[in-house]
């Protein structure tokens, strides 16, 4: 009689034994598009230059939800950040973002004031 086959230990290598790791696939950069050829845009960016030529500099935000107090913030790409909170405030700073316009260093260009 022959004594039947024996199961190997839990945890130990069969009689091939382990195999070795495999390198994994090269992964492509976070965000690089796959299937475009190079140097074409895929999306527009922000404030991008539209087809005139013009792109908004400074922004104007009123917030006046019904009886609610009102607030406002201007800002503007030159470093010009401004709020105000109540209905007085808000309509001084409207007329404030208003001036800004001819101010503005991103706005007034030295052949403007030569023109002018």
């Amino acid at each position: 009689m022959s004594a039947p086959p024996r199961n190997p230990l839990e945890g130990q290598p069969g009689a091939a034994g382990p195999k070795p790791a495999e390198p994994a696939a090269p992964r492509t950069a976070e965000g690089e598009p796959k299937g475009v050829a190079e140097g074409v845009p895929i999306a527009v960016l922000p404030n991008s230059p539209r087809g005139d030529g013009r792109y908004p500099v400074a922004w104007l935000h009123i917030c006046a939800p019904g009886r609610a107090t009102p607030t406002a913030t201007s800002r503007c790409e030159c470093g010009r950040d401004r709020s105000a909170v109540g209905h007085p405030r808000v309509l001084a700073l409207i007329d404030d973002h208003t001036a800004h316009r001819d101010t503005c260093p991103l706005r007034t260009t030295t052949e403007g004031r030569a023109a002018a």
